[in-house]
């Protein structure tokens, strides 16, 4: 992997990309969030605002496990007894509809259902962290920290679900740790379209409060200038 610095087109600047100090992070891209007859298309959510994250998130995916980059995903739920699911957390949502409830792919949001895991699409590979929170952020009492810190890790490409929640949460937690965090604003989604450009805006506003967005194809376009720039040096 190139240690070269190339500039992604941002918002509200152009990104410092430092590929060897970077970790691509998957939030929370489950089934019973993304796939249709899961958990939140029960609740009424189109999860179709969801599953378009899906085919740009191959790709960038694909181009960080192709140069080397650190891949990390995270799953949010609770162990099957609920002793780390909190009372304010577990009284939410609908009356049928809670946290440990047998829903139409397992119980909601217990580790080890079928609708905790990951969406095939983007199953991680042999060796890639998962971390599993109990909270919407992937700090709150997880390794995820010291997973970073292990890799030596200080940038964070942060996609996932949803935007105005786990993600929004992970990127603010990051930004309090001193995390660089790059959103790419069409690998993560929100079942709402006003939420989701509200979220986008809020990461971006006063300088880059919480972080930078950009879009894939400027991201990954970006990383195939290094890939190109790097190459170009070796054989010289």
């Amino acid at each position: 992997m190139t240690a070269r610095t190339v500039s992604v087109p941002a918002s509200p600047a152009p990104f410092a990309l430092d590929p060897g100090s970077a970790a691509l992070i998957l939030i929370d891209m489950q089934r019973d969030f993304l796939e249709p007859g899961g958990f939140g298309e029960s609740l009424g959510n189109d999860v179709s605002l969801l599953r378009k994250t899906i085919a740009p998130l191959q790709a960038v995916l694909a181009a960080a496990r192709a140069s080397g980059m650190p891949v990390i995903h995270t799953r949010e739920g609770h162990l099957p007894d609920l002793s780390d699911c909190p009372p304010s957390k577990l009284n939410r949502g609908a009356p049928s509809m809670r946290i440990g409830d047998q829903g139409p792919k397992g119980r909601i949001l217990i580790r080890g259902e079928y609708g905790h895991d990951i969406v095939d699409e983007l199953a991680p590979a042999p060796g890639e962290p998962v971390v599993d929170k109990p909270g919407k952020g992937a700090f709150y009492a997880t390794a995820f920290g010291e997973i970073l810190g292990g890799l030596g890790v200080t940038q964070l490409i942060v996609t996932g679900v949803t935007t105005e929640v786990c993600v929004h949460t992970t990127v603010r937690e990051a930004n309090d740790r001193g995390f660089e965090c790059l959103v790419l604003s069409d690998c993560v989604g929100s079942y709402f379209a006003d939420f989701q450009e509200a979220a986008l805006a809020m990461i971006a506003a006063q300088g880059g409060i919480f972080g930078w967005t950009a879009t894939s194809a400027d991201y990954l376009a970006a990383l195939e200038s290094a890939a190109g720039a790097d190459a170009i040096t070796t054989a010289s």
